[in-house]
């Protein structure tokens, strides 16, 4: 049964709340929404924090981004919510988060899309990182845009991430997710290295999603997510002594004349 709308202002508020508890998001940051029908999409409002919203701070816009109803001013980055449900018809609700170790992530210019977390791997496929752009202007969505239709979770360079699915709650549960798997993989990398999964056990994992009844948009997307056999072979890091080094760098100069 499809939920009223003060359902629908609830569930943001409770969703607003874990968002926020969770230490995804800091202050007045992020921005949750949900399609309501074909022409209306609630938002939160700007400059409120995500833990302390209350229902009728929710705001109703069309599908333009212009208000209908509504006492606050909603959301400044609504377009990059409406560009996501125009693209993605399957999709109901978006959230988007400033999640600490993810963003660190984003900031490095590392996509999360190694094979490493089988149920990552079932689920999301991988999280691409899109590049960095302007928030609030044109700019930020232009590099999500090829993106968008082949993944529900993306990271934005240098500012954080966004995930959508069927309503708030897939999507904030793939926020967490997304915020989970960045953790794992910064303590793998810590302790000496991630092993990442041969492509012969992604390709498994892969066949599985119809068992859990899991639907990716990236069904077979190349290096999504990376395996083993696709990183860069261990043989092209080279480590050298200091005195090795000093004397490549002698026969450099030697052959050159100039020692």
């Amino acid at each position: 049964m499809p939920k009223t709308e003060r359902e629908m202002r609830q569930d943001i508020v409770e969703i607003g709340r874990m968002v926020w508890q969770k230490g995804l998001v800091a202050a007045n940051d992020g921005n949750i929404t949900i399609r309501m029908d074909s022409e209306r999409v609630m938002c939160t409002p700007t400059g409120v924090s995500k833990g302390m919203m209350h229902p009728d701070d929710m705001i109703i816009v069309d599908m333009e981004g212009r208000k209908i109803l509504g006492q606050k001013q909603g959301t400044t980055e609504i377009a990059m919510h409406l560009a996501i449900y125009k693209l993605r018809p399957d999709v109901h609700a978006v959230v988007h988060a400033h999640p600490p170790v993810a963003t660190g992530f984003a900031a490095a210019g590392r996509a999360l899309n190694l094979a490493l977390l089988p149920e990552v791997i079932i689920g999301l496929g991988c999280v691409p990182l899109a590049g960095y752009g302007l928030p609030g202007t044109p700019e930020l969505i232009e590099p999500m845009l090829p993106l968008i239709p082949k993944y529900d979770a993306l990271m934005m360079g240098n500012h954080g991430a966004v995930c959508y699915g069927e309503d708030v709650y897939k999507a904030y549960f793939r926020m967490e997710t997304v915020e989970h798997f960045a953790r794992i993989t910064l303590v793998a990398e810590l302790l000496g290295g991630p092993r990442v999964l041969p492509k012969q056990e992604v390709e498994k994992l892969v066949e599985a999603r119809a068992r859990y009844g899991v639907k990716v948009p990236s069904e077979g997307e190349p290096a999504c997510p990376v395996a083993a056999e696709e990183l860069s072979p261990a043989g092209s890091r080279i480590e050298l002594t200091r005195e090795e080094l000093i004397e490549l760098v002698e026969q450099a100069l030697r052959s050159s004349g100039r020692l």
